[in-house]
């Protein structure tokens, strides 16, 4: 039997964030409506998630003896990786030690690693990716890039929101991607995957939960990225149903593989009625914010859910839904979004705003969603919310 006791009492359960950016956030908020203790972790003071939690803890979560001293000290029921940057090799260990990782410490583990979880798709699994070749220095990078063919995609193996990530398009270019991909790594320099352009007709997001009552699917999430990084997406993504189901065959496939609850955001390039795995991350998808305003459960929802045990019997989707992030550049600690009432003029306008304390470079601070009749519709008008946006820099 399924039970949440009071806060601060032994039935009580804890739950520690280990990254409390915008989406670790939300996933707080929807513990905090279950009457769950939150305790967000990150690597800089007044992270996003820090703001809605009951106690917060700044560390370097790369660091395994200040990662383990955190969470011997708290004890939680819970420990949900929200980030990649986590010395995930520790929460292996202490999960062999009792403690209860979400979905899985393999999970986070494979998935940090750009490596692991592409050796399992493709090479265990059997699911079709990228062509991909490894290299651990320049040496091997250039031959890399000599079997991979130019133009080829670079990634760090520890990387996300697009760090580190670039095209090279002629040979001009190998040097100075081999340059970036050091300089972006989570983990700092390091391994690095080339991967082959593969020519697909969109890309996608197949949001996938595991809970007690089995695998659930989500409508499929289309959206653009630039520089690696989100920018927009749409809700639903118009697929045949041969695409449709072999998505969804894929995602099975690997959250089967990794296990344990949760919610999982698997990419995947679609090119007519074939589907290539791309990537996948064992917590909420940047992507699928666009959730908060599209289905009665989002993703950070389904995700609260499926941790603390508790079922997912069905997820209903409202209707053509949308999402525009709000990327600042600058370099400041101060930023004022101006203009709130001519943004939310229009119905089916919602905006949020993260809070985050500072920017250095570009950032992303906000999402506008909307909703309309069409997935077109939705994308206009979450547009048109966003040009009418006035964000000062201070």
């Amino acid at each position: 039997m399924a039970k949440i006791g009071s806060k601060w009492t032994p039935s009580g359960r804890k739950t520690l964030l280990l990254g409390s950016g915008e989406l670790g956030k939300e996933v707080a908020i929807e513990l905090q409506r279950m009457g769950v203790e939150v305790v967000a972790c990150d690597k800089y003071h007044n992270a996003p998630a820090m703001h809605v939690a009951d106690k917060w803890c700044v560390f370097n979560m790369l660091d395994g003896k200040e990662l383990r001293n955190v969470i011997e000290s708290e004890k939680p029921d819970h420990i949900i990786p929200e980030v990649e940057a986590i010395a995930t090799p520790v929460l292996v260990e202490l999960e062999k030690e009792g403690y209860k990782v979400t979905p899985t410490a393999n999970a986070a583990f494979l998935t940090m690693n750009r490596e692991g979880i592409r050796r399992l798709a493709a090479e265990e699994l059997g699911i079709l990716t990228s062509p991909y070749k490894f290299a651990s220095d320049y040496d091997e990078f250039k031959k890399a890039v000599d079997e991979i063919g130019i133009p080829c995609v670079v990634k760090p193996i520890m990387s996300s929101s697009g760090h580190g990530q670039s095209v090279i398009k002629t040979p001009d270019d190998i040097e100075k991607s081999w340059k970036i991909a050091q300089e972006g790594g989570r983990a700092g320099a390091g391994r690095v995957i080339v991967e082959g352009f593969v020519k697909f007709d969109y890309e996608i997001t197949q949001l996938t939960v595991r809970s007690v009552a089995g695998t659930s699917f989500c409508e499929p999430i289309g959206h653009i990225q630039i520089d690696g990084d989100y920018r927009y997406s749409w809700q639903p993504q118009a697929m045949t149903p041969e695409a449709k189901a072999a998505a969804q065959e894929i995602a099975r496939k690997v959250t089967d593989a990794l296990g344990g609850y949760g919610i999982f955001g698997v990419e995947l390039f679609v090119k007519g009625n074939e589907v290539i795995f791309s990537e996948v991350s064992p917590r909420p998808h940047d992507t699928g914010m666009v959730t908060m305003i599209s289905q009665d459960l989002s993703e950070f929802a389904l995700h609260a859910r499926a941790l603390l045990g508790l079922p997912v019997p069905g997820i209903r989707f409202y209707g053509p839904s949308a999402s525009r992030a709000i990327v600042v550049e600058g370099d400041t600690k101060e930023i004022e979004m101006g203009d709130l009432e001519k943004v939310l003029e229009e119905p089916g306008v919602q905006i949020r705003i993260f809070g985050k304390p500072e920017i250095h470079g570009h950032r992303r601070m906000g999402v506008i969603l909307a909703t309309a009749d069409t997935v077109e519709e939705a994308k206009a008008k979450a547009e048109r919310a966003y040009e009418k946006l006035n964000i000062t820099v201070h």
